[in-house]
């Protein structure tokens, strides 16, 4: 039986985000906030479980996972197979519309929560060598943090280079079962990490299941050709941008190559235009010494006319 990519966000979301595998996402939570050395959480409410109403094919379909704390803290969990690009300001934006929506009107600053933001990424972004990278806002010199109200957290899965590794628990495991679609290493990564079970056993379930398939090749088609046209625009953007600088390149250099001639021109110009003077006012001395009477030796010695032009004179 071939597994369905547990990376697809759409079976992502089944098997962290249904109401019966709560307890599933209550785990994958922990090892990612230990992780980063938080405590772990008791509790999680989901704020958008998976339903059947979640048609892989539809835009407006929401398949980050949103839950809450029993302290009111916000998680916004995020799985991307494909580059979105600007992931980074994509994340803040994302992260400021969870963390504003919070205040109803009228409300108070106080009343806002901290919102955590989970990217788990198909691709790397960060220019790091860390699997798990972990973000707060803090001061530059000493590292004192403005606010605890926002953290994000980008797990990048092709920078997990290691296998599992039998008795090694923590969030490694979890990345392991994401990352790969055989279950050659599930075993040991069972034993490590006994909640993965579930995730394991929900990931079998869907693959034997036609229906599931069904909407699972419908999400990834989905994702496939919208990765294509993205990537398409932009090659085409690309390639329009290289054109439309050539042009502007040869025009510029036309102006440029103009402006040069026309500064050449007058330079030459300029030294052409002395050189004949000179060369009239030596003539008009000349002239003048020869009505004076001196010889044509003298003549020229004293302006530095060859002899076939003072004879001309003459």
């Amino acid at each position: 039986m071939e597994l369905l990519d547990p990376r697809v966000d759409f079976v992502f979301k089944r098997i962290f985000a249904s109401e019966t595998n709560k307890d599933v996402l209550l785990a994958f939570l922990n090892r990612v906030l230990q992780d980063a050395g938080t405590a772990p959480l008791d509790e999680v409410v989901l704020l958008n479980p998976y339903t059947d109403k979640d048609d892989p094919g539809d835009k407006q379909s929401i398949f980050d996972i949103w839950a809450r704390t029993v302290d009111g803290r916000l998680i916004n969990i995020e799985m991307q197979l494909f580059n979105q690009y600007d992931m980074e300001k994509r994340t803040l934006y994302y992260w400021s519309k969870r963390y504003a929506s919070q205040l109803q009107t009228g409300g108070r600053y106080t009343e806002l929560k901290k919102c955590i933001t989970i990217n788990i990424l198909n691709y790397n972004v960060l220019p790091n060598e860390h699997t798990h990278s972990v973000f707060h806002l803090r001061e530059d010199s000493s590292g004192a943090p403005l606010i605890d109200d926002i953290e994000i957290h980008f797990l990048e899965l092709p920078k997990l280079k290691k296998p599992a590794v039998p008795g090694e628990e923590g969030l490694v495991n979890w990345l392991l079962f994401l990352k790969g679609k055989d279950n050659e290493n599930w075993e040991v990564l069972k034993m490590n990490e006994p909640a993965l079970q579930k995730a394991m056993e929900t990931l079998e379930y869907l693959s034997q299941n036609p229906e599931a398939r069904r909407r699972y090749e419908d999400r990834q088609k989905f994702l496939h050709d919208e990765a294509s046209q993205r990537d398409g625009a932009q090659r085409e953007g690309f390639a329009k941008g290289l054109e439309e600088g050539r042009k502007a390149g040869i025009e510029e250099g036309i102006k440029e190559g103009i402006k040069e001639g026309i500064k050449e021109g007058i330079k030459e110009g300029k030294e052409e235009g002395l050189q004949e003077g000179m060369r009239e006012a030596k003539l008009e001395i000349a002239a003048n010494l020869l009505r004076m009477g001196l010889s044509l030796q003298a003549v020229q010695a004293a302006t530095g006319l060859t002899e076939e032009d003072i004879r001309l004179l003459n």
